[in-house]
This record gives C-alpha cells, sequence and structure tokens, in this order.
C-alpha cells in the first residue's frame, strides 16, 4: 500500500473511515486499518487535529509569535535549549528555522499579560537564551490550509483566466 496517498487523506480529513478509505485507495480495510496503527506507533502519524475558528465562539485567547535568539551548546547544539522551551505547556508549536533567530515558537495564553510573563518569567531566563522577539497574532485568515473567513460573492477580487 502507497503511505504516502493514505497520509495525504488522512492529512486533508481526519474523520476519513477506514471503509471510505480503502475505497479510495482500492485497498481492504484490514489493510488500511493495520497501515493506520503501524503509523501511529512509528509516530509518523503523530495525532488528529480539528481547525477550530475559535474566533467565532468568543473565546478569549491571545496567540503569539515568538523569535527566540540563542547559542547553541557544545555537543548538543540547539536540542538541550529547544527541550527547556518546549516543554513547557504554553508552547504550542516550536521550529528550529534558518535566517536571524534560532526558533520560531507560538504559544497561547489568556490575555497579552499572561503572554508577557510567559516570555519575561520563563523563556528568557533559560540559560542560552540571547533575546526574544513576542509578535501577537491580531487576526487569523488561513490555518493548516484552511480559510477562516469565507470569501464573499460581492467580493472586489479580480477573477484571473488562463
Amino acid at each position: 500500500m502507497e503511505h504516502e496517498k493514505l497520509l495525504g487523506l488522512l492529512e486533508n480529513n481526519a474523520r476519513a473511515s477506514v471503509k471510505d478509505l480503502a475505497l479510495l485507495l482500492d485497498q481492504d480495510e484490514a489493510a488500511v486499518a493495520s497501515a493506520i496503527t503501524d503509523l501511529e506507533k512509528s509516530k509518523v502519524i503523530a495525532g488528529y487535529h480539528t481547525i477550530i475558528n475559535w474566533d467565532r465562539c468568543n473565546r478569549d485567547e491571545v496567540q503569539a509569535i515568538i523569535e527566540v535568539n540563542c547559542t547553541p551548546e557544545r555537543d548538543a547544539g540547539y536540542d538541550h535549549v529547544a527541550a527547556m522551551i518546549y516543554q513547557y505547556p504554553e508552547v504550542d508549536t516550536m521550529y528550529l528555522v534558518s535566517g536571524r533567530t534560532e526558533f520560531v515558537i507560538i504559544i497561547n495564553g489568556r490575555t497579552m499579560r499572561e503572554v508577557a510573563g510567559f516570555v519575561a518569567r520563563k523563556l528568557a531566563p533559560i540559560e542560552g537564551v540571547k533575546s526574544t522577539e513576542t509578535m501577537f497574532v491580531l487576526k487569523k485568515y488561513k490555518l493548516t490550509g484552511t480559510a477562516l473567513e469565507a470569501e464573499t460573492a460581492d467580493s472586489d477580487r479580480l477573477l484571473v483566466t488562463p
């Protein structure tokens, strides 16, 4: 079975039934179920998520993107510093990136003050962290490939034709 095809289908719709996946892949259900189990055990499938537009739920939440500059450690590089940072439950997502900063982290909090407190009391004091820059998310337009705002029929956007 082509695991990449199965993974692509699950990535687009994690709620797809084994029966539907088997039909789309032209495989029997037992083979698809077994493949999914194997992919979960090997952490290729690391979790299943629902995309929720929290802005429509009147839920108070602040999301921040924080750039972290740090010094790599001898023998461990950036991995040890990263482990100290991503252990915090406030850290939703963390990347090692190329460019002017080493890490980009995304955290969630109830207020800007709570996020600022996390940076001041937990993140900045970590040995190896040289500086941080916090940017607050003001509005989300697209998340994990899904547009959160429906385009209206009276949009000013021009149609593009070949």
